[in-house]
C-alpha cells in the first residue's frame, strides 16, 4: 500500500512536470485526420511526421486523430501506415493548418505483414510495455478451431496469456483470473466475451478494426480491472461505395454489409453471424438428438455521421445470444447486449474530446422441462456509463485527462416454481454500486532517446441501497445486519492508482523500458471453472468483500534488425495482489443469498519472463513466444497458510507460429503449442459413505493435469479469377492435426468389481478436426 506521503509527491511531481513552462520561437499546429482512402475508414496508429526547420512527430489516436506543431519554414511531411502506401508531400507552416489525409491500401503482399500499426521501430520507442496491437488481417490464414477467426483464441498465442483450457476462449495474464481483464468492446464493458460454453468468442473478426491487449503498464485512462485491458473497436463502415464480404463454413455462416449513408460524411456497418449446428440436428437419424438446441447468433452494427471538421457522432451495438436445449428436459440461454453513443469534438488544433454513453448487459436464463417441476432461473449484470476523455497536444507532451461514472445492477438470482414443483421460488436482493473515477496522465519526450508515460488515477467505489447487508466475522457468521433505503450509501472505497512507464532508446533498433503500476477491481466473479461460464454470479465490493489491488512492475529490452524486419523482446515483471478471493471447501455458490459467508481473502504473487521473436517481412512471416511463470495464493485458511499455486498456474508456455505466402493464390500456415498443465487438486483418500464412495482432499492445487501439446494448420487458397468488384478464397483447416488427446478434465472412480482400487479417467475434446470455409467479398 502506497503512504500518503508517497502519493503527495508522486502527484506533486506530475503536476510540475505538466506546468514547466516552454520557451520557444512561435510554433505552429498542424491537425487533422487520417482515413483509408478507399473506404474513409479512420486509422488507428498511423505515423505522421514533419521534417524541416524542426523535426516532430506524431501517431493518431483511436479516432484517427493527430496533432504536431512546428516553427515557421517549410517541412516534409510523411505518413505511414502498415500495408498502406506512404505519402510524402511538402507544406509550409505558417499558421495553424487543419490537413486531412487519405492513404490508398498497399500491395497484396504487405497484407501478410505481422506487425503493429505505427512507424516499423515503435516497438523500440515507444514508452509503453506489455502492449500488443493485433492485426485483424492475420486472422485471415491461422488455423483456428471448426474455421472460424477468433480473436480471443490468437491472443492466447502471445506471451504471458494462458489458455483457459482446450478449445477455449477464456484466457489469463500474468498471474490474473479470467474475470481481471477488462475486454472492451466500442467502450462497452463485455462481461463474458465467449460462445457455447467458451469454443467461440463473442468478437466476429470481420466487423473489428483493432484489437489492442494491455498486460502491463496500463495507460490511466483504463481502470476497474487487475490484469489487462483488451480494447477492440469496431470497423466504422465504408463512406465511399456500398460493399459486402463474409463467409460460409460447416457449422457456421457470417455477412457483413457497409456503405455511405452521405457519401464522404456518413456510414453504415452491419454484421452477423449464426451457427447451424441445431439446424443439422433436425436430421438426425436418432429421435434423441432431433429436437435439441445448440446454436449461437451475434449482430454488430455502428453509423456514424460527420458534420464537419470538429464534430463526429458515432453510435455502434453488439446483441449475441446463445441457446443450448434438450428437448423435454431444459433451456438454457444467456446473452451480451451493448450501445455506445460517442461524440467526437475538436476543440482546436492542441485539443480532443471524446464524449461517451454506454449500456451493456449480460444475462443468462435456465429452464426446466419435465412433468414434475416447472422451474426457471435468471440473472444479469447491467451497467449505465458515461466517459469524458479528453486529449491535449503540445510540443513535447500529449497530456490526456478525463472522467468517468458508472452505474452497476446485479441481479443475482431470481428463480421461479410453479405450486406443483418440488423446487421452491428464491429471489436475492439486487445490489447497486456506483463507481467514479478521474484520471490525468502525460507522454513526455524528454529528449531524444528518453520518453517517460506517466500518470495517475482516482478511483471512488460506492455500494448502495436498497437492500439488507450482513457482516460476517472470520468464521462466516451474521456478526450484524444493517438496511439502506434506495440511494443511500452503504460503503465507500478510495483508491489511487499511480502508473509510470519509460522508454529510453540506445539507438534507433535498440532499448530498454521499465514499467510500474497499481489497479482496483471492484466487480468479482463467483465460479469454480477456470474460464467463462454462463452461470458466473457476479458480485461487487462491499461491507465482507474489499476491493482487489494489483501492483506491478515490469523492465525489458526492446531489438529490432536488419531494418526493422525482425523483432526481439524480454520482458520480466513482478506483481503483488491484495485481497484475492477464494472459497471455503464445499462452498455453495449458485442461489446462495448469504454467498459471501463462504469466502475466503488472502494474497497472491505473480512472476516471470517472457520472450518474443517475430519476423515482419518477406513471403514467411511469424513470431515465437515463451513464458516462464509462476503464480500463487496465501490465504490463512488454506494449506496451512503457505502459498500454493493458482488453478491457471502454468510454468512453462510456448507458441510458434509461421505464415508462408506460396506464390499468388496459396497461403499457408501452422501454429503449434506446447504448455505445462494446470495445477488442480486430487483426492488424497476415500471413505464409504452409505454406501457410496466419498473422496477427501487436502492440500488445494497440489498436482498437475497432463502437458497439452497440439498442432494446428492450415492452407487458403485464392481463387483464380479476382477482380476490384469481387474476391473469393477457400480456407481449409485441420485442427490438432497430430490427433494428440489433451487433457480436459480427470475424473477419479472406482475400479470396476474392485472399490478398494481407484482410477483416473481423463476427458479429452477434440481429436483431429477439419474445418473448410468459403470467404467472399464484393
Amino acid at each position: 500500500m502506497l503512504s500518503k506521503r508517497t502519493t503527495c509527491y508522486f502527484i506533486l511531481f506530475l503536476l510540475s512536470v505538466c506546468c514547466v513552462p516552454a520557451i520557444a520561437q512561435k510554433r505552429w499546429a498542424l491537425s487533422g485526420t487520417v482515413r483509408d482512402a478507399s473506404t474513409g475508414e479512420t486509422l488507428i496508429g498511423a505515423s505522421v511526421r514533419i521534417e524541416g526547420p524542426t523535426q516532430n512527430g506524431a501517431a493518431t489516436n483511436a479516432y484517427g486523430y493527430y496533432a504536431l506543431s512546428g516553427t515557421t519554414g517549410t517541412y516534409t511531411l510523411t505518413v505511414s501506415y502498415i500495408s498502406y502506401k506512404t505519402l510524402t508531400k511538402s507544406i509550409t507552416l505558417d499558421k495553424n493548418t487543419t490537413l486531412n489525409i487519405e492513404l490508398q491500401p498497399g500491395a497484396e503482399l504487405e497484407a501478410v505483414v505481422v506487425s503493429a500499426k505505427d512507424r516499423k521501430n515503435k516497438n523500440v520507442r515507444s514508452p509503453q510495455m506489455g502492449v500488443e496491437q493485433l492485426d485483424i488481417k492475420l486472422l485471415d490464414n491461422l488455423p483456428v478451431l471448426f474455421g472460424e477467426k477468433d480473436i480471443l483464441k490468437t491472443i492466447q498465442l502471445l506471451p504471458g496469456v494462458k489458455s483457459g483450457g482446450e478449445g477455449n476462449t477464456g484466457f489469463f495474464v500474468r498471474g490474473g483470473a479470467s474475470d481481471q481483464n477488462l475486454i472492451l468492446l466500442d467502450e462497452a464493458t463485455v462481461y463474458n466475451s465467449s460462445h457455447l460454453l467458451g469454443f467461440f468468442s463473442t468478437f466476429n473478426a470481420d466487423a473489428i478494426k483493432t484489437a489492442d491487449l494491455y498486460k502491463g503498464g496500463m495507460p490511466a485512462q483504463y481502470g476497474g480491472r487487475l490484469s489487462s485491458v483488451l480494447d477492440v473497436k469496431m470497423d466504422d463502415g465504408n463512406n465511399k461505395t456500398f460493399a459486402a464480404e463474409g463467409g460460409i463454413g460447416l457449422i457456421a455462416s457470417r455477412l457483413k454489409v457497409e456503405g455511405p449513408l452521405v457519401k464522404g460524411k456518413s456510414s453504415f456497418m452491419i454484421s452477423a453471424r449464426r451457427t447451424y449446428i441445431d439446424l443439422l440436428l433436425k436430421a438426425a437419424p436418432d429421435s434423441d438428438i432431433r429436437g435439441n438446441t445448440l446454436n449461437f447468433y451475434d449482430i454488430n452494427a455502428k453509423v456514424n455521421y460527420k458534420f464537419d471538421d470538429k464534430n463526429t457522432v458515432y453510435a455502434s451495438g453488439y446483441f449475441g445470444k446463445d441457446n443450448i436445449g434438450i428437448k423435454d428436459l431444459f433451456d438454457n440461454n444467456w446473452g451480451n447486449t451493448t450501445g455506445t453513443v460517442r461524440w467526437n469534438h475538436v476543440f482546436n488544433s492542441s485539443l480532443f474530446s471524446n464524449t461517451s454513453f454506454i449500456y451493456n448487459k449480460y444475462n443468462y436464463a435456465i429452464k426446466l422441462i419435465d412433468d414434475v417441476n416447472d422451474l426457471k432461473a435468471t440473472s444479469l449484470i447491467r451497467d449505465l456509463n458515461f466517459k469524458e476523455d479528453l486529449q491535449y497536444f503540445s510540443n513535447k507532451h500529449t497530456f490526456r485527462f478525463g472522467l468517468q461514472a458508472t452505474h452497476h445492477r446485479i441481479a443475482p438470482s431470481d428463480i421461479t416454481a410453479s405450486t406443483t414443483s418440488s423446487y421452491n421460488p428464491l429471489s436475492i436482493e439486487n445490489r447497486y454500486g456506483l463507481e467514479t473515477s478521474a484520471y490525468l496522465s502525460d507522454e513526455y519526450v524528454l529528449t531524444p532517446k528518453l520518453t517517460i508515460l506517466y500518470g495517475v488515477r482516482a478511483s471512488l467505489f460506492s455500494l448502495l441501497g436498497p437492500g439488507t447487508f450482513n457482516t460476517y466475522d472470520a468464521d462466516g457468521n451474521i456478526s450484524s445486519t444493517a438496511t439502506y433505503s434506495s440511494g443511500k450509501f452503504v460503503k465507500n472505497y478510495f483508491n489511487l492508482e499511480p502508473r509510470f512507464s519509460a522508454s529510453y532508446a540506445l539507438n534507433e533498433e535498440n532499448s530498454i523500458k521499465a514499467s510500474y503500476n497499481r489497479n482496483t477491481q471492484n466487480i468479482h466473479i463467483l465460479s469454480n471453472t477456470g474460464s467463462s461460464s454462463p452461470t458466473d454470479q457476479y458480485v461487487m465490493s462491499s461491507n465482507n468483500i474489499r476491493p482487489e489491488i494489483a501492483d506491478q512492475a515490469a523492465v525489458g529490452y526492446f531489438r529490432n534488425l536488419k531494418d526493422n524486419a525482425y523483432e526481439l523482446s524480454a520482458e520480466t515483471y513482478y506483481k503483488t495482489m491484495q485481497n484475492q478471493i477464494e472459497y471455503k471447501n464445499g462452498a455453495q455458490l449458485l442461489a446462495n443469498a448469504s454467498v459471501e459467508s463462504e469466502l475466503l481473502y488472502g494474497s497472491g504473487r505473480a512472476y516471470g519472463l517472457e520472450l518474443y521473436a517475430k519476423k515482419r517481412t518477406g513471403k514467411l512471416t511469424g513470431w515465437v513466444s515463451y513464458t516462464l511463470s509462476r503464480t500463487e495464493r496465501k490465504f490463512a485458511a488454506l494449506n496451512n497458510g503457505n502459498y500454493f499455486p493458482s488453478r491457471y498456474d502454468r510454468t512453462h508456455d510456448l507458441s510458434l507460429v509461421g505464415i508462408y505466402k506460396l506464390g499468388k493464390r496459396w497461403t499457408l500456415s501452422g501454429n503449434y503449442i506446447y504448455s505445462t498443465g494446470n495445477a488442480v487438486t486430487f483426492p488424497a483418500g476415500k471413505y464409504q459413505l452409505n454406501g457410496n464412495t466419498a473422496y477427501f482432499y487436502t492440500e488445494r492445487n497440489a498436482n498437475r493435469m497432463p502437458y497439452t501439446s497440439r498442432l494446428d494448420l492450415s492452407a487458403t487458397l485464392e481463387a483464380k479469377d479476382q477482380s476490384k468488384r469481387f474476391r473469393s478464397s477457400w480456407s481449409f483447416g485441420l485442427y490438432n492435426a497430430l490427433n494428440r488427446k489433451n487433457p480436459y478434465s480427470i475424473d477419479f472412480r472406482d475400479v470396476p468389481n474392485d472399490p478398494s482400487r481407484t482410477q483416473a479417467v481423463q476427458t479429452s475434446l477434440f481429436g483431429i478436426i477439419p474445418s473448410i470455409t468459403w470467404n467472399f467479398k464484393f
